[in-house]
């Protein structure tokens, strides 16, 4: 399985959301296998009419080192045009966007098949648990149209299980027991 397909289906796709999509719940269906990026069956992730902004949030179920993207646009002027990327963040709105500063932003080109891949800055996207990305404004349409989304990059499930440990504020030499430690006072030490 190649790194495409292992950050595609990483992902928590029920929690995927997205701000200002026509129709709710359209951004989860944007993740499909990479055989699959041209495919038009279920809907594509449409901004609102006269508002091309799109702030789509992916949270992953372990931790990604993120090396590159590709985003598949729709026709007619209405792929994005711009993408800055956010990471671990879960409290993003329109207002907050324009106020941080991006881990990355691109410039993007119409892509229609896919073939253009967006490398991060590697060293920037190490233990990333979500993304955020952040479409400002398209090619010149009403409404910015995504019909594809895909993630390259190295997955590490999240092991989520008590680590067990001992402290000791003062150690007390009777619990250590050292083998063979009987029979030191044995040889003359």
């Amino acid at each position: 399985m190649d790194a495409v397909h292992t950050i595609t289906t990483a992902k928590n796709k029920i929690a995927v959301r997205c701000l200002n999509e026509a129709e709710d719940g359209s951004c989860r269906h944007i993740f499909k296998p990479w055989d699959q990026r041209l495919s038009t069956d279920g809907p594509s992730l449409l901004s609102d009419d006269d508002d091309p902004e799109l702030l789509l949030h992916v949270p992953f179920t372990g931790s990604v080192k993120l090396q590159a993207l590709t985003v598949i646009g729709g026709p007619n002027g209405s792929s994005p045009a711009k993408l800055k990327v956010f990471i671990n963040r879960d409290d993003l709105d329109f207002s907050t966007v324009t106020e941080l500063a991006p881990v990355q932003e691109w410039d993007l080109l119409e892509n229609f098949n896919g073939q253009m891949e967006y490398p991060t800055q590697v060293a920037k996207f190490n233990g990333v648990h979500s993304i955020d990305l952040y479409f400002p404004a398209n090619f010149g349409a009403a409404a910015t149209e995504i019909t594809f989304i895909a993630f390259k990059g190295e997955f590490s499930e999240r092991k989520r299980q008590a680590v067990e440990a001992v402290y000791e504020a003062r150690p007390v030499p009777s619990d250590h027991k050292v083998p063979g430690g009987d029979q030191m006072g044995q040889m003359g030490m």
